[in-house]
């Protein structure tokens, strides 16, 4: 390490300029990168809905009519002319509306009502379309000048465009709040005004490098974008931190600026990589994830880790030594007080912290895996044109969530029997098939194709339902079931189900799997990494239980304020938690370790939270405030759940690590240390 450090030393210009250029070239290149908003996307491609998907576009020419339009005030005859309107848009298909489900010329009392207030009701009509991928934002606006401000638009493509209209917005606001609050945390915790823009540059040019080399990926997930570049900013300003302040130690012991780096960079390389592979192994767990948004988000934090890691060790050495005159000349005296009496307070309290997280820790534990979850996306909030159509157009015709059902086709008896049992299934409001809007007495080949391409392919027939129920939840999912169960009692093979309740189906299942699987090898990678560190059977337990307890808590909260939570941002936080705040315990335990073999285990406690409580406190701070900054400025759902859940799972952490840990290693202490390789601790005469 002495002769690599010597080497980044005497070249640190031509590191400096190295990096600059590098972090140039990455900064164009990340505006070439696409971010892919379809969830459906990420599915694995055996899911149920993926195959379907593939097969309807092998078959036909639309897709699912997942959108709504309402329009208010026009006759029979106005609405089909809006129906023409709509239909000529570029990017839109499909248009569905009540012409479709009945004959529209004989009258309207004569049909089924229940089929007529689906489409038409006192003056109102809702018409269903899709919407061409890939063009949502473009489609959509040239839908409501189309509309004007008085009618209604919604639909998972509407969702979809939001969230990219607002993405950008969002990222932007995101940076704009949190940048000042990190820049205020680390001014406070250190004594130059220069150092904090030190650590912001070395791990920026970090986050930038990482954004641009996504080129080689094509695209990367809307979570992937709005949260890996400042997760990866959070979680690896510590390690700017740990070799600035051992640099600032050594420069109190040797006169030379460049010779206390060299010293620095050995001394925190053990400590900085100790730190960066908890992380990296706990984010490699994500990349195991069939839900390959994890596995999306997973590669982006993995790559991020290592080259903050390649960043603070080569590029902020340099970098310092380029600009230590501006550190010397922009000292400031400590802006916070001394926390010397904080260790005296935890071991006296540590029987009650111990009983408290044991009490806790059952139910917590109990209640994070009894909450109601939701899958999707979810509404955009009321304040918003999108969030407002939604509620008008529920107001008037209620929930609808369409399903397309494809079934081999040719045998034309079965598929009317199939129709007339979807009819009576609770929750369907309307079914389009050939069978029932056509003729099952008329030869499809008879008819003109323009008629019949709709209903039938060359191997499928296609039957359009759609439903009142929402696009997730008991209800639906339970409703796909029997409409595959109806499907299947007919059909041996061939039978696919499309639309957005389906997808949220396939994604319910999916993570549900992947949920133990990660879970299970993010503790067994960061158990490993801590027995190699500590060399220990004990301590990598005890550090998990900490740690795993804050988890555990933070998830339980949903089900205690009944509130739902967003299953994927639970499964990702269940891991980024644990992977990003395990760098507290093993900050605290590394320095116990140390002061256990010169003094007491009470000693040693003692001074080890006087010492690093400052430490952890900072980190803990900047985390928890990336995370409830992402919960305040965005409105994707996915995203806010990650971040409210990343704030308060950080606060919980550095509680127990505070508390919690400490009576740990206070009541194990014998344990720790018969179970310890060459524990070498400090034995009391």
């Amino acid at each position: 390490m002495i002769n690599i450090a010597a080497r980044i030393i005497k070249q640190k210009k031509s590191v400096a300029i190295t990096f600059m250029i590098l972090t140039i070239i990455c900064t164009f290149a990340l505006f070439t990168v696409s971010v892919n908003y379809d969830m459906k996307d990420y599915l694995p491609e055996e899911a149920g809905s993926t195959i379907a998907l593939d097969i309807m576009e092998q078959e036909f020419s639309g897709g699912v009519p997942s959108n709504r339009v309402m329009v208010k005030d026009v006759t029979l005859q106005e609405a089909l002319s809006f129906k023409e309107e709509l239909a000529a848009i570029d990017g839109v298909s499909d248009v569905t509306w009540l012409d479709d489900a009945i004959d529209i010329k004989s009258p309207l009392e004569m049909a089924d009502a229940e089929t007529v207030e689906t489409y038409y009701k006192d003056g109102t009509a809702l018409f269903l379309f899709s919407i061409r991928p890939g063009d949502e934002v473009q489609i959509t606006n040239a839908i409501y000048e189309l509309i004007g401000e008085d009618n209604a638009l919604a639909g998972e493509s509407v969702n979809t465009a939001t969230q990219q209209t607002m993405a950008g917005k969002e990222s932007l606001y995101a940076a704009l709040l949190l940048v000042p609050i990190i820049i205020f945390i680390l001014v406070i915790s250190t004594t130059s005004w220069i150092e904090p823009l030190l650590f912001l540059t070395a791990i920026g040019v970090s986050v930038l490098i990482n954004m641009g080399t996504n080129f080689f990926l094509g695209e990367v997930s809307f979570v992937t974008q709005s949260v890996a570049p400042i997760l990866q900013l959070a979680v690896s300003l510590d390690y700017a931190i740990f070799l600035l302040h051992s640099f600032q130690d050594y420069r109190k012991k040797v006169a030379d600026p460049h010779e206390a780096m060299e010293l620095a960079m050995k001394k925190s390389f053990s400590a900085i990589a100790a730190s960066a592979s908890t992380t990296f192994f706990g984010f490699i767990a994500l990349s195991f994830m069939k839900f390959e948004i994890g596995s999306d988000l997973g590669i982006n934090l993995v790559k991020g880790i290592l080259l903050s890691f390649i960043s603070v060790m080569v590029f902020l050495p340099a970098l310092t030594l380029i600009f230590y005159k501006w550190i010397d000349k922009t000292q400031h005296k400590p802006l916070l007080p001394s926390f010397k009496k904080i260790g005296n307070a935890v071991v006296k309290l540590r029987l009650l912290s111990f009983i408290v997280v044991l009490l806790l820790v059952v139910p917590a534990f109990l209640a994070q895996s009894k909450t109601d979850f939701t899958y999707g996306i979810g509404e955009q909030p009321e304040s918003t044109r999108t969030g407002a159509d939604i509620v008008k157009i529920k107001e008037e015709f209620g929930e609808s969530t369409p399903i397309v059902l494809l079934v081999p086709k040719g045998d034309i008896a079965k598929e009317e029997e199939l129709v007339h049992e979807l009819e009576e299934l609770k929750h369907v409001t309307s079914v389009l098939a050939y069978v029932n809007t056509v003729s099952a007495a008329i030869p499809p080949e008879y008819l003109e194709p323009s008629i019949t391409e709709q209903f039938y392919s060359e191997n499928y027939s296609r039957i359009i339902l759609q439903t009142e129920t929402k696009n997730e939840g008991n209800e639906a999912f339970q409703l796909i079931e029997k409409i595959q169960q109806a499907a299947h009692e007919r059909y041996e093979h061939g039978v696919y189900l499309v639309g957005e309740s389906v997808t949220l189906y396939d994604i319910k299942k999916t993570v549900e799997e992947d949920n133990k699987l990660v879970n299970l090898l993010t503790i067994a990678t960061v158990a490993f990494v801590l027995f190699v560190t500590f060399r220990s059977l004990s301590i990598p337990v005890i550090l998990l239980l900490t740690i795993q307890t804050a988890v555990w808590i933070n998830l339980s909260v949903p089900y205690f304020t009944d509130s739902p939570l967003q299953y994927v941002g639970y499964l990702l936080i269940s891991i980024i938690q644990l992977a990003a705040t395990v760098d507290y315990a093993i900050l605290l335990t590394d320095a116990y370790k140390e002061y256990r073999k010169e003094m007491t285990v009470f000693q040693a406690v003692k001074r080890t939270v006087d010492e690093k409580i400052f430490s952890i406190g900072i980190s803990a701070s900047i985390l928890s405030s990336v995370g409830f900054i992402l919960w305040i400025t965005s409105t994707n759902p996915i995203v806010a759940s990650i971040g409210l859940l990343l704030g308060r799972g950080a606060l919980l952490a550095f509680i127990l690590v505070v508390f919690f840990l400490p009576a740990m290693l206070l009541i194990f202490d014998k344990l720790i240390t018969k179970t310890t390789w060459k524990a070498n601790y400090y034995k009391e005469q």
